[in-house]
């Protein structure tokens, strides 16, 4: 098959188009044909030599893909051949083949384009177990989300609002934040021109959010423990502002408050708080609201897989709004 390859490490890396071996499935995998795959940080982290796969994983880029199964290993009894899937990967899906636990793959919600289902399962598992999951986001509270108008701020601001939340968002430009109010923000913060924690608590009477979907880490790690409301969780999921901050423990006690990381590429297959756990929730309780039209994926655009050197470069610019895809050969079929 052919596959995106790293020809050279570096921030943009060189990105190769090469023929690889085909995967082969083992106990309890499929083997799905790829139709386009999802273009995610952790890509172009990786492609640049700072984020290794797991232990075990496929050393090709890729976290997540749509497709049909083509083929199954032994134990799998779920999924037949050529049923149009979407899948969570540890890697491999800038590729024309791909394998994956079963326990990780999803049908194709309902009303949704095979290719723009590759926009899904990293932005839907990544915000269903973290609002919903871990921090327990519910009706009636407050949410704030930065970086509204990436693939999970996208995603995240129309989960909080079909649960019945109060949604704030931090962007950077005008278009993204109206952007943002179009998918349903209530607040909305241009981080360039406002202090986010004054102006939420401006918007809030003072109360501030109840919690926070992080993706800056420590660069807003004392400002974000200012923003959270008494009882509030401050989620962390990225570290695009470093690694290392200085915590204010008093002000975290005083608010009866918590600070969470979490990843999603490094969980397990299976068992509790695993990658299948969470698949299966997504699948519950999500996809019937994409189902409904109360949710659905936002794609900036759709890239050639061979020229994913472009999509990386889209991403890292910034100025997107959503996801960036890579369409697979034959994936045209699909659109």
């Amino acid at each position: 098959m052919w596959a995106v390859t790293v020809d050279e490490p570096g921030s943009p890396a060189t990105l190769g188009w090469n023929e690889v071996p085909d995967p082969e499935p083992g106990l309890g995998e499929v083997v799905i044909d790829v139709a386009a795959a999802g273009v995610n940080r952790a890509d172009l982290l990786q492609a640049s030599g700072h984020y290794p796969p797991p232990p075990g994983a496929s050393t090709t880029l890729g976290l997540e893909c749509s497709g049909t199964i083509s083929a199954v290993g032994d134990g799998v009894t779920e999924w037949p051949t050529g049923e149009p899937v979407c899948a969570l990967l540890a890697g491999g899906g800038y590729a024309e083949k791909v394998v994956v636990p079963a326990a990780q793959v999803m049908p194709v919600p309902a009303g949704v384009d095979l290719v723009d289902a590759a926009g899904l399962p990293e932005v839907a598992c990544t915000v269903w177990s973290n609002l919903v999951l871990t921090a327990g986001l519910r009706s009636g509270q407050t949410v704030l989300i930065h970086g509204g108008s990436s693939g999970i701020g996208t995603m995240a601001i129309q989960v909080a609002k079909a649960l019945g939340a109060t949604v704030a968002v931090t962007a950077s430009r005008p278009e993204a934040l109206a952007a943002c109010r179009e998918l349903g923000a209530d607040i909305t913060i241009n981080y360039r021109d406002e202090d986010f924690v004054e102006a939420l608590q401006q918007a809030t009477d003072g109360r501030g959010a109840d919690v926070i979907l992080d993706v800056v880490g420590a660069k807003y790690l004392a400002r974000n423990v200012a923003a959270l409301a008494d009882g509030g969780r401050l989620v962390v999921i990225g570290m695009q502002g470093g690694t290392t901050a200085e915590l204010d423990i008093g002000a975290l006690l005083r608010k009866r408050a918590g600070v969470i990381g979490t990843a999603l590429r490094s969980r397990p297959v299976t068992g509790p708080g695993s990658k299948g756990e969470v698949v299966t929730a997504v699948v519950e309780h999500l996809w019937p609201l994409i189902a409904a039209g109360r949710v659905r994926p936002v794609i900036d655009r759709v890239i050639e897989m061979s020229d994913a050197g472009q999509g990386h470069r889209r991403l890292a610019e910034g100025g997107h709004l959503g996801k960036v895809l890579l369409r697979a050969p034959g994936g045209e079929q699909f659109s």
